[in-house]
C-alpha cells in the first residue's frame, strides 16, 4: 500500500517496483539520512555501465549538517528549486568530459553520467527515500564554486531525503508535486526497424 508521500505509476505493462515508485516530489522533510544510505546510493551510482568503463562521472554533496559546503551547494540553486534546500542532501553530478586512457574527446561521457545518476535515484527508493533531479541550477559557476576542474561537466543537480509535508510547500509548486503522473505512449519514441515520425 502506498504512504501518501507515494506516487506509483500506472504503467501499461509490469516493470521493475522501483521504478514504478520512483518520482520527483518537492516536499522534503530534512530529516537526516544515515550516512550508510548516503553510501549505498553513490554504490548505486558506482555500478553504472560507461562506455569503455570510463566511469566518467564524480558527484559533489553536501548534507544539512555540512555548513559552509552545503550552503555552497544552496548558493548555485535557482528561485524555482529554492524548495530543494529543504533536503537533507543535495549531490552535483559531473561527467569527465575526455576519456582517462587517451585524452580524446568522450561524447557518451554525459549519458553515462545520466546512466549513473538514474540507478542512484533508483536505489534511493529501495533505501525509503525520496529525489528529485533539477536542471534548475548555476551550471556555469559549478565547478569554480566547487573547484571542479575544467574537464568535467555538470549534469543535473539531485535532491535526496525523506518524504516532508506538501502543505509547506508554496502553492504553486503544491500544485506541481500533486499532479497525476504522465508519460507519453510507447509507439510515440519506440520504433521497430525504421523511423516513424
Amino acid at each position: 500500500m502506498p504512504t501518501p508521500a507515494e506516487k506509483p505509476a500506472a504503467t501499461d505493462l509490469p516493470v521493475s517496483d522501483a521504478i514504478k515508485r520512483r518520482w520527483s516530489p518537492m516536499a522534503f522533510s530534512g530529516e537526516p539520512v544515515e550516512l550508510r544510505k548516503i553510501a549505498t546510493l553513490f554504490e548505486a551510482a558506482r555500478w553504472a555501465p560507461s562506455c569503455f568503463n570510463e566511469q566518467p562521472w564524480r558527484y559533489v554533496y553536501a548534507t544539512k549538517d555540512d555548513g559552509e559546503r552545503r550552503m555552497k551547494l544552496e548558493s548555485l540553486l535557482g528561485e524555482g528549486n529554492a524548495w530543494a534546500k529543504e533536503a537533507y542532501l543535495l549531490v552535483i553530478g559531473f561527467a569527465k568530459k575526455t576519456f582517462a586512457k587517451n585524452g580524446k574527446e568522450n561524447r557518451f561521457t554525459m549519458h553515462d553520467l545520466g546512466c549513473a545518476d538514474g540507478y542512484l535515484v533508483l536505489q534511493a527508493v529501495d533505501l525509503g527515500l525520496i529525489s528529485h533531479q533539477m536542471a534548475g541550477f548555476d551550471d556555469k559557476n559549478a565547478n569554480a564554486l566547487l573547484g571542479v576542474p575544467d574537464d568535467f561537466g555538470p549534469g543535473s543537480m539531485i535532491a535526496v531525503g525523506y518524504p516532508g509535508d506538501p502543505s509547506v510547500l508554496r502553492p504553486e509548486w503544491q500544485t506541481r508535486q500533486s499532479a497525476a503522473r504522465s508519460r507519453a505512449e510507447q509507439q510515440t519514441f519506440a520504433f521497430h526497424g525504421t523511423w516513424e515520425a
